[in-house]
């Protein structure tokens, strides 16, 4: 591990985060001349943030940004900061005629390292996937499921076993 020129070490940290949000009610606000604008302004506000986007990319109804994150700020800090200005940004700058807003929920996914490039290219091809309908399901949606309908797909969580447990 390499030393600071204080002698001392620094902590590794690697927070690729892949995000998703909606558009209110999922309504087409998005339209092909404000999308590059409006995704370079929310690139300046990740790396207001120090964050580093990786990707950016989606589809009239909502965005995904593949960030590496500082550890400086929260999960829910970053997000807050880039979709209320990128909201505001839209509504008075982009189209200040006309009425734009996120909806309250999104979606943050942990990316491996060793994922971050796959993830990558799915972000860049959001229109082509959406046409396809090759999409990753996983990836798309921005909010958890009615309680009744959760099904939870994963490995067990950790259970502690105590010591006089173990053979």
């Amino acid at each position: 591990m390499r030393e600071t020129t204080s002698g001392r070490r620094r902590n590794l940290l690697k927070l690729n985060t892949h995000f998703v949000w909606a558009t209110k009610d999922r309504l087409s606000l998005i339209d092909d001349a404000s999308e590059r604008r409006l995704y370079r302004y929310m690139v300046s506000v990740f790396q207001r943030l120090e964050s580093t986007v990786l990707a950016i990319g989606g589809i009239p109804d909502h965005v995904h940004v593949l960030a590496a994150l500082s550890p400086k700020y929260g999960v829910s800090e970053v997000v807050k900061n880039v979709k209320g200005s990128s909201s505001r940004f839209f509504s008075q700058t982009l189209k200040p005629e006309s009425w734009f807003q996120w909806q309250p929920n999104y979606a943050a996914i942990n990316v491996s390292p060793s994922d971050v490039e796959s993830v990558r290219r799915y972000i860049l091809s959001q229109k082509a996937h959406h046409a396809a309908g090759s999409l990753w399901p996983e990836y798309e949606a921005t909010d958890e499921p009615d309680e009744d309908d959760a099904v939870f797909e994963g490995p067990e969580p950790y259970e502690w076993v105590a010591d006089s447990e173990v053979e």
